[in-house]
């Protein structure tokens, strides 16, 4: 069994993360895919395959993380920083889609990479099985390349905008508490860890 579950694990990331960076290099011209597709009947696809991938990949680290072997015992001190790290990665996710656009999407441009940066690293911090060594690793690299593809192609994200300092304090306030939310109750019920347990 454990071959299935190394096949879907790997089979998810690859189809996951080999979407993301198709979406992120490809052609912007008129010849390219999506332009030849049509934006609906693409979208559909790239929306198709993302998801399939990432239920695969999903499924298949559930399976191996209690049965790949620990590359180490991480001391406790990561889970303090993992903890920090996750208070400003769930505030960037909450300011990417805060409709009064505040100072902290202007400043970071990017939000969510930002945040998918910030959670990968923090997880791989608390983290040293050999599974999530993978999962946490590709997203990390790949929040850094999308960084830099988006750089070279000139895509300066939210940097334009006039920001509201209002959208500044909801992203903060509702960033708050998505946060405790998930140390309290959602982090337990859809991970199935405790992560106020030492």
């Amino acid at each position: 069994m454990e071959l299935w579950y190394m096949l879907a694990f790997f089979a998810g990331l690859l189809v996951f993360f080999g979407t993301h960076y198709y979406s992120a290099f490809r052609s912007r011209d008129e010849n390219s895919l999506a332009v030849r597709m049509g934006r609906g009947p693409y979208m559909g696809l790239y929306s198709l395959l993302t998801i399939a991938g990432f239920a695969a990949m999903i499924w298949g680290y559930a399976m191996l993380k209690p049965m790949w072997f620990p590359l180490g015992n991480p001391p406790n001190w990561t889970r303090h920083i993992t903890m920090a790290l996750m208070l400003p990665a769930m505030i960037l996710i909450v300011a990417t889609y805060m409709p009064p656009a505040g100072f902290i999407k202007k400043g970071v441009r990017h939000p969510m990479l930002a945040a998918v940066k910030l959670w990968a690293l923090a997880h791989l911090l608390a983290n040293w099985d050999l599974a999530s060594v993978f999962l946490f690793a590709s997203f990390l690299i790949y929040g850094v390349v999308d960084r830099i593809a988006v750089k070279r192609r000139g895509d300066v994200g939210a940097a334009n905008i006039k920001p509201n300092v209002l959208g500044d304090l909801l992203s903060i306030a509702v960033g708050l508490a998505l946060y405790l939310l998930f140390i309290y109750e959602l982090h337990y019920m859809l991970i199935g860890v405790d992560v106020l347990q030492g």
